[in-house]
């Protein structure tokens, strides 16, 4: 069974459009490269041909993953969400109970997930223990040296 993920309008239009650069670009250069390979002599003993032909498979297997995230892909129009619990699209202000730190994040999709840009996954330790929570909750997250303390301050959308 497929996984549905949400995305925002410009997220998906991303996605889509390395769907498309695959497909348009990259596949007819593998294809090309095959054929010059090709053309070079013996297959039997052609490492070039074997390497074309295993960048095209792995060109196709990427496609194909892509072509399923992008049909399972559902646009979130973030103005009809609940911001009294945190969802995916939630902005989210989170302080770490042991050391008074503040974060804000952006819970979204695995490929829209960018830490610089404060976008975390939602299927992240942290994203999975914040989804459902309301603001003044507390999440207790799993990470690799132990358990974290977050206390939800703030919900919005932009």
């Amino acid at each position: 069974m497929s996984k549905v993920s949400y995305y925002t309008p410009e997220g998906l239009k991303k996605l889509r459009d390395e769907l498309n650069q695959l497909k348009d670009v990259e596949r007819p250069k593998a294809s090309q490269a095959i054929a010059e390979a090709r053309d070079k002599g013996d297959l039997s003993e052609n490492a070039e041909y074997d390497a074309a032909k295993e960048a095209q498979g792995l060109l196709e297997m990427k496609i194909s993953k892509l072509e399923e995230v992008v049909a399972n892909a559902r646009v979130i129009d973030e103005s009809q969400l609940d911001t009294s619990k945190v969802l995916v699209h939630s902005h989210v202000k989170i302080k770490n109970k042991t050391n008074g730190a503040e974060m804000e994040y952006k819970l979204v999709a695995q490929s829209e997930a960018d830490l610089k840009s404060g976008k975390i996954s939602v299927d992240s330790p942290i994203g999975k223990g914040l989804l459902g929570k309301e603001v003044g909750d507390t999440a207790e997250i799993q990470v690799p040296n132990g358990t974290v303390k977050f206390e939800v301050i703030e919900i919005w959308r932009e």
